[in-house]
């Protein structure tokens, strides 16, 4: 295993734990228990997690792991997710993206579409993600308009005043976003403030919101509030969401896709 997949197996399974012994970590990862050390040892400089003696826990109390690391998380169920997203444009539209690795498998899905290979544009893509602009810019057929802001590394995402000042000025069809948590009485929500500010305005610049998130952001809440839930007009999610979580987002108004 190489050491970047040892690093993200690592971090997930922190993710999901909160901590990890040194020994428990070396006998999952079948690897030595001095290259899990190593391994903490190098994470912990880059504020990945803190050390602890024999292990690990998460760094801070609102952890959020980085896109770098989340890519491989759930793949096919945000492929899937995308591609339903994606269907859900129509040509021509203006279509805001946020940042987020299943808003990035709807990005990759529109830049595939057979109806989408040619147009004046055949679609305007507003979004403020490095990574989701990188992507696209090269399908001349789109029109691409990054925000400006400041780059935050755990999501390349740019936030911040700069960002705000694009918004103001454009309208968009739909925007779709990328949440951490999602849930009938919080809303949409994010790890980081500033993101989620950037988020909201992205929504009230947008004639519809569609909230691209599989199950298991569905009745969770985070740290900072995006738009209340009756903001959004759709939610694409995978077939593993329970029944009683469809009816609540539902009665809510807001129509529910499970693929």
């Amino acid at each position: 295993m190489s050491r970047d997949a040892r690093w993200k197996t690592l971090l997930e399974l922190l993710v999901e734990r909160g901590r990890l012994d040194v020994e428990e970590a070396a006998a999952e990862l079948a690897v030595s228990a001095a290259t899990i050390r190593r391994d903490f040892d190098q994470l912990a400089e880059q504020q990945m997690l803190v050390r602890t003696r024999g292990g690990a826990v998460v760094h801070g109390v609102s952890y959020e792991l980085p896109l770098r690391y989340k890519t491989a998380r759930r793949a096919s169920e945000k492929e899937r997710i995308g591609q339903a997203v994606a269907a859900l444009v129509a040509p021509g539209e203006a279509v805001g993206l946020t940042g987020g690795t299943t808003t990035t498998e709807v990005a990759r899905a529109l830049a595939v579409r057979p109806d989408l290979a040619s147009g004046t544009p055949a679609l305007t893509v507003v979004t403020n993600a490095l990574n989701i602009a990188n992507e696209l810019a090269v399908r001349p057929q789109f029109k691409i308009v990054v925000t400006g802001g400041v780059a935050r590394a755990q999501s390349y995402e740019l936030i911040g005043p700069l960002a705000d000042g694009v918004l103001g000025q454009i309208t968009m069809d739909v925007a779709v976003l990328g949440v951490v948590a999602f849930d009938v009485t919080h809303g949409a929500a994010a790890h980081d403030e500033a993101e989620a500010a950037i988020n909201r305005l992205l929504c009230e610049r947008a004639g519809r919101v569609v909230v691209a998130a599989d199950s298991t952001k569905l009745g969770r809440r985070a740290f900072a509030r995006i738009c209340a839930a009756g903001t959004v007009d759709t939610l694409v999610t995978d077939a593993a969401v329970d029944a009683d979580t469809v009816r609540r987002f539902e009665e809510a108004g807001i129509t529910v896709v499970a693929v």
